[in-house]
Formats: structure tokens, sequence, C-alpha cells
């Protein structure tokens, strides 16, 4: 019976890939305004091998001061994990609320730093309720579906 207990594992977690970019610099840099910061978040999911998963959370910081960027982060940190013997609907759930609130911690910690040696104040990214996420998504989806032709 052992091999129909649910499995849950860590393989490993890792940044998949980051850009800096400071394309007004350094006029931008001299100016005195407060720039305007939009954060943009995404989690994706995909099989690897039988039972084995990447979680993907993605974040795109972008900061500008009127129309000129100051600097734009676009980050992706990864996740991959062992899953097994779960039904379905938990199987989704899983990777999209466990998963991403296992990952995003270390974006959230590299989106920081890599602003921060670029110059700038941290960017401190908030903590994110992944199940009200995950189930917008869902809610999203199924209303999508509702819409189309028959």
């Amino acid at each position: 019976m052992a091999e129909q207990d649910p499995v849950f594992q860590i393989q490993r977690v890792y940044l998949k890939e980051v850009s800096l970019e400071q394309p007004n610099s350094p006029a931008i840099l001299l100016e005195q305004e407060q720039p305007s910061v939009d954060i943009q978040l995404g989690v994706e999911a995909a099989p690897l091998a039988d039972g084995v998963f990447e979680v993907c959370v993605t974040a795109t910081v972008h900061t500008k001061i009127n129309d000129k960027t100051v600097f734009l982060v676009e980050a992706k940190q990864a996740g991959i994990f062992e899953i097994r013997n779960v039904p379905q609907e938990q199987l989704s759930q899983i990777m999209g609320i466990a998963c991403p609130q296992i990952v995003y911690p270390y974006l959230r910690g590299n989106v920081a730093d890599l602003v921060q040696r670029g110059g700038f104040p941290p960017v401190h990214l908030s903590e994110i309720n992944f199940q009200a996420m995950y189930e917008q998504q869902q809610g999203d989806a199924s209303a999508a579906a509702a819409t189309l032709p028959q």
C-alpha cells in the first residue's frame, strides 16, 4: 500500500531567468520625482516527467517617471516538484497554490537583491495569497468557457 501514499517533495528551487534594464540611465537617476511602480505576477506549471512538475512564478516590475522607464526587472523563479498519487483536482491545487507559496519567497529575495544591486532602493514584493489568486483564475476560466459559442 505504500506505493499509493501521496507524495509531495521539492526536488529543486532555482532562478530560471532574470533581467534588469535601465534604458534611461544615467539621466533618469537625476530626477527628483517619485517613480510609479507597476508589478505583474504570474504562475505557470508544466510536467517534466511522470509525477515530476516544474512550477514557475514570474514577476515583472516596471518603474517609470512620467513616460520614461527608470528600471524594468523581469524574473522567473522555478521549482521542480515530485507529486504523485493525488487526485487530479488536488494536483491542480497543489501546483497552483502550494508550489508557488514555496517558490515565491526566493523570487521576492532575488528581485529585491537585483534592484538594490542596480543602484536603487530594493523593491519588496508584497505577500501573495496564492489560494485567492488560484480561485480567481479558476473563476475567470469558468466564465470564459461559459461565454464560448456552442
